[in-house]
């Protein structure tokens, strides 16, 4: 049960930045001074690497070594952790995406609207939504 409970510990901080991370970019956008602009290029970059990236390898480290522990047997009958595995290599690519557009603003070569942003926000919701359903209830 501890590796279930780091698990899902840094499982919530990936998400807690996965959630603010587009946020920021949202304000970012609508910033036009030049010490707003640096502000949030640095809460950006602190969120990234400081907080979300360890907690994303972290979550993933804690769930690698529950599969090779007690759920790898699971693997081949369980069409949940099939889908749930799939969704956080999908999860994992969003998060690379953030990286990108981490990296356009820290260049200042953003080139997206507050709007797009304030979509990409609710991405992580639906995928989080899905792992925790599929996690807590197996469905399949």
């Amino acid at each position: 049960m501890w590796l279930k409970a780091f698990h899902l510990i840094f499982m919530v901080t990936w998400f807690a930045g996965l959630f603010y991370l587009p946020r920021l970019f949202v304000y970012h956008t609508m910033t036009s001074d030049a010490v707003g602009i640096a502000r949030f290029k640095i809460m950006e970059r602190k969120l990234f690497w400081g907080i979300m990236t360890p907690a994303m390898i972290l979550t993933l480290a804690f769930g690698i070594w529950m599969l090779a522990d007690y759920a790898w047997e699971l693997y081949g009958s369980s069409g949940w952790l099939h889908v749930k595995l799939t969704l956080v290599a999908l999860l994992v690519g969003y998060h690379l995406l953030c990286w990108q557009w981490l990296r356009d603003f820290a260049e200042d070569r953003n080139t997206r609207s507050h709007l797009f942003y304030r979509w990409v926000n609710e991405v992580p919701v639906l995928f989080l939504f899905a792992i925790v359903l599929l996690a807590s209830l197996k469905p399949f």
